[in-house]
């Protein structure tokens, strides 16, 4: 993924990205994951925000929500809008692949929308597995792939396997 992005560039997918959380509300998605007050989340290709700062309503104070994308705007607008709003229960990492976090740490990946412009599939799955509680889960969703190549990619490796399917929205268990 290209993570050389211009002001202008970014500000047409910050209003792409708004236009589709009118149609394709995060609310509703995320009443698909299976997410708790106190869990601690990893937003993988984050954009601008918007599953993030649902999820840190969700995971509450006692929470954490980790907001990682490769886009130095994209984490300069969060952490704007971090500040702005005050909220103290959600970390941005500007990164493509490698998160810094604890090994065991997350309870839930979110991963929307971005596996189809990663050059580093193997990697970014790797490092995913690393983050993950044992019993944590791998939420994936990419309208550009197909259901078969989807459930492919991310078993192929061994490191995960497929534990649900709820509308356009993947679950992967980690593989023990």
């Amino acid at each position: 993924m290209n993570k050389a992005m211009n002001a202008f560039e970014f500000n047409i997918m910050s209003f792409a990205f708004y236009v589709r959380d009118i149609f394709v509300q995060p609310e509703k998605v995320l009443d698909e994951v299976e997410i708790n007050q106190g869990d601690k989340i990893l937003d993988y290709g984050c954009g601008t925000g918007s599953y993030s700062f649902t999820a840190a309503k969700i995971v509450g104070d006692r929470g954490m929500v980790y907001a990682l994308d490769i886009v130095p705007l994209a984490v300069k607008k969060i952490d704007t809008l971090i500040l702005k709003r005050k909220i103290s229960n959600i970390k941005t990492i500007c990164s493509g692949c490698v998160t810094g976090l604890k090994n065991n740490l997350i309870d839930a990946v979110l991963f929307f929308d971005t596996f189809h412009m990663c050059d580093n599939k193997e990697s970014i799955l790797r490092e995913f597995y690393r983050v993950l509680k044992t019993d944590g889960a791998l939420y994936f969703s990419d309208h550009h792939m197909k259901e078969e190549k989807i459930i492919s990619e991310i078993t192929q490796s061994g490191l995960f396997s497929l534990s649900s399917k709820d509308r356009k929205l993947y679950a992967f268990k980690k593989n023990k």
